[in-house]
Order: C-alpha cells, then sequence, then structure tokens
C-alpha cells in the first residue's frame, strides 16, 4: 500500500490510499477519483516530502492503516455527511438559477422581482460583485450527491 496526498484545482488537499502508484494512475485515468472535501473529479498527486525509512518512533504504527480508520477521516465523512443533508435542504427550498445566480440576486436584492430563496453558481468575479454591493449570501462548497 501506498498513500499520496492529493489535491483538487479547487486547491482542497487530502489523502489516499492505493495498492501501488499503477492503481492511482489507473484510477485517475478512468476518471474514478474526486476530492474528499468538495467532490471535484479533478484531483492530482500534491507535492509532498518523501518519508524516510527509520525516522518512526518507536509508538508509531508499524503499518499503514486505513485512510477510513483516521480520527481524521472520520471527521471528514461526518462533515460531508452534514454537507449533504445541507444541499438537499437548499434543493428542497430554493429555486436553482444556475449560473444566473449573481444577476437574480441583485435583482432580489434591489426588490425588482419578488423576494424567494435561490441557490446556483457564481464566478469568484460576481461573488465580489454582489459583496460590494451588500448582497448577502453565502458560498456552500457542494458535495456530489451518491447517485452521480
Amino acid at each position: 500500500m501506498i498513500a499520496f496526498d492529493l489535491c483538487c484545482d479547487r486547491g482542497h488537499a487530502f489523502e489516499a490510499w492505493f495498492k501501488d502508484s499503477a492503481e492511482f494512475s489507473r484510477q485517475s485515468k478512468r476518471k474514478l477519483l474526486s476530492c474528499a472535501v468538495c467532490g471535484s473529479p479533478k484531483v492530482m498527486k500534491a507535492v509532498s516530502a518523501p518519508a524516510l525509512s527509520g525516522t518512526r518512533s518507536q509508538n508509531e504504527s508499524k503499518g499503514p492503516q486505513p485512510y477510513a480508520a483516521h480520527p481524521e477521516a472520520q471527521k471528514m465523512a461526518a462533515l460531508m455527511g452534514e454537507l449533504a443533508e445541507l444541499r438537499k435542504k437548499v434543493e428542497e427550498s430554493a429555486d436553482n438559477v444556475g449560473d444566473r445566480f449573481a444577476d437574480e440576486a441583485l435583482k432580489i436584492h434591489y426588490g425588482e422581482v419578488e423576494k424567494r430563496s435561490i441557490y446556483g453558481e457564481a464566478t469568484d468575479e460576481q461573488a465580489t460583485r454582489l459583496v460590494d454591493e451588500g448582497v448577502e449570501f453565502a458560498r456552500i462548497p457542494w458535495v456530489r450527491r451518491a447517485d452521480s
């Protein structure tokens, strides 16, 4: 088993275990990997320091533990579950306006359309404009659905 430090195109870093380097390459080519934080399918190896033999303390585990057994992985899984629940609640209670989010949020803010809950996508530039205009909104890291 080999552990790789991975990162996604959004800058999230996480660790994953593979049978060998070839297994990582196989899964990467088949697009089977996704970010443990946001679900992005654009995952690559992160720069990491090499493990040096003889540097491990006597109290540390002698072999690799499955990533899921690590306390941090369990915390991450719980957070991912909470984000999935949040996504479900947002989708049930708000209108999906897709990439028109910034325009719709501004219309609501200035009273041009009736106030309602919306969700969608906004670029960093659009989000900055909304902040500058005084529009209250939240950016939520969207997790992929289990069925996608």
